[in-house]
């Protein structure tokens, strides 16, 4: 056996272990990193706001925490409104519930000839099987609802956490990167930072503005149909529809619709035709303008951007893949050198004079060679004698 051998199998079992074990670890801090991979883009959103207020005077610290204190004001608030309604909603509909069962009942006694009674199904359905199953495997999944939102609370603050000390000490943050690369990279650095700030907010601007938009056109149609708690509706349909990827669209639209649905059910109807025409004029009319003006990249690419990220880290990776691609993208066309673009009419999408005349003088051409290469007609046949 040769000497080198050993050796080699104990490097390559060692190179094996070191694989084995930085992959556990990535696995076991992957959820960490995506926390923060948020923080970080949620610092970047906030960072203007807390620069100017900076550049006013305010220490940076406490202008962090006045600008994270708005937004958790803010989200507190339509939360409390939000709950409120549904509180409302439910116990309205619980009290209107042996009324719309009687409704029922009747309408199925005179279409189809029987003779139930609102007493009777009720006993049925509290004697039924599957609904003492469901009542058992709703109280044993009592312990997993609560764990999943401690989970998702300890989530939310890990978040906070970490966007706040992002914010907070950026400057600091962004010398401690630069004091480790040369001159020439800490210029590249800065201002691939500073563009990925101004990516950033721009399409948290541009967000906001469609979710304001989008809520002003749904808060007139609720009213104009006097769906109850319009205004928190059409606050939740601006916000879900914009800043949740993905579902956003279909889970804002189905609240009013279920609340319409208790006024009268054709307004329901009206809802969702509304929803689905105001999806389409936003996707073809407003938003395309107001990304290109605000975070600068085509449609297309915002749409294939937001498949790519869904796909690899499902919906936080649909909610920071626009600013992180449009942040990549003008970093890099500063370094893609550009040239004038000819004059040619092709390139404004017409077709160049002349074209049409070649074409036909081609079809011509084929058609005399075609013409000359059959063979000429033979001497015509003599007649029998009859």
């Amino acid at each position: 056996m040769p000497r080198w051998l050993p050796r080699a199998m104990v490097l390559a079992l060692t190179l094996i272990a070191c694989f084995q074990l930085g992959s556990w670890a990535f696995h076991q801090l992957l959820g960490l990193l995506i926390n923060i991979l948020i923080a970080f883009f949620l610092a970047l959103a906030v960072e203007p706001a807390v620069s100017r207020m900076a550049t006013r005077g305010i220490r940076r610290g406490l202008a962090t925490f006045l600008v994270f204190f708005a937004v958790l004001i803010a989200s507190v608030g339509f939360v409390v409104l939000l709950g409120s309604m549904l509180a409302g909603q439910i116990i309205e509909i619980v009290d209107e519930f042996p009324r719309y069962l009687d409704s029922l009942i009747n309408w199925i006694n005179q279409s189809f000839r029987t003779e139930l009674s609102r007493v009777a199904v009720q006993d049925s359905l509290l004697h039924s099987d599957w609904l003492q199953r469901y009542v058992q495997n709703s109280a044993s999944g009592v312990l997993d609802i609560s764990t999943t939102v401690l989970g998702g609370l300890f989530r939310l603050l890990t978040i906070f956490l970490f966007s706040f000390y992002f914010a907070a000490d950026g400057p600091r943050l962004r010398r401690t990167v630069c004091s480790v690369l040369p001159p020439a990279k800490q210029v590249e650095v800065l201002r691939a930072w500073e563009i990925a700030v101004d990516k950033t907010g721009g399409y948290i601007y541009s967000r906001g503005l469609m979710a304001l938009i989008s809520g002003v056109a749904h808060y007139i149609l609720l009213e104009i149909l006097g769906v109850p708690y319009a205004p928190v509706l059409a606050v939740w349909v601006g916000l879900v529809s914009q800043f949740l990827p993905t579902i956003g669209t279909y889970l804002a639209g189905a609240l009013p619709m279920l609340i319409a649905f208790t006024v009268d059910p054709w307004y329901a109807l009206w809802v969702l035709g509304f929803v689905v025409i105001y999806q389409q004029f936003e996707n073809y009319v407003l938003q395309p303008k107001l990304t290109a003006r605000t975070v600068d990249i085509h449609p297309a690419v915002a749409f294939g951007s937001v498949v790519a990220g869904t796909a690899l880290l499902g919906a936080v990776g649909a909610l920071i893949a626009i600013p992180a691609v449009a942040t990549l993208q003008a970093f890099l066309g500063a370094y893609v050198k550009r040239y004038d673009v000819t004059d040619d009419p092709r390139v404004h999408g017409h077709r160049r004079r002349g074209s049409g005349r070649t074409l036909a003088r081609i079809r011509r051409t084929l058609r005399r060679g075609s013409a000359r290469l059959r063979p000429p007609p033979g001497p015509p046949r003599p007649e029998s004698d009859a």
